[in-house]
């Protein structure tokens, strides 16, 4: 009986955890800039897109599944990155900020090519448009260490957000 009882609670205080929750999840796509160091001291502005993936696991902590392709003169660079985010809602307004892991890919076009552990480590806002489309733009510095040597790259990415 006590455990029948312990049982119902639990599953009484997670339905109510859950009806907490505002969305389940999000799906972001969007244009992505990257100032990106293939070694030292020769930035590229790299250009191409970014998607991400959201699931709700509490009312401010998702996970995150995130995907980029930039390309620029003889060079592309691809993230596959993953980790927790976490965010609020004020209004018509979600900020959020995340730290995330994964692996990245260079290539230079008819030349050599690196795969690195990378990480990001930022954050941006969304912007309520109507239903549950919204707008976000998100700021990122990441890491990696392509060909031996580290970089600290810059990542813009503008675009939408589909809430379900």
């Amino acid at each position: 009986m006590r455990k029948l009882s312990l049982l119902v609670l639990l599953l009484m205080f997670a339905t109510a955890a859950s009806a907490q929750i505002p969305t389940k999840g999000n799906v972001f796509f969007g244009y992505a800039y990257n100032r990106a160091s293939i070694v030292t001291n020769d930035a590229q502005n790299l250009n191409g897109w970014e998607a991400s993936l959201e699931g709700k696991m509490l009312p401010w902590v998702g996970l995150v599944g995130d995907i980029q392709g930039t390309y620029g003169n003889h060079v592309s660079e691809h993230n596959f990155l993953f980790g927790p985010r976490v965010s609020v809602e004020v209004q018509n307004i979600r900020p959020f900020a995340h730290l995330l892991v994964g692996v990245g890919h260079i290539g230079i076009h008819d030349g050599p090519s690196d795969t690195s552990f990378t990480n990001a480590l930022g954050g941006g806002a969304d912007l309520k448009i109507t239903g549950p489309l919204a707008a976000r733009g998100q700021l990122d510095w990441i890491h990696t260490r392509f060909f031996s040597h580290g970089q600290n790259d810059t990542r813009l990415a503008l675009g939408l957000v589909v809430n379900f």
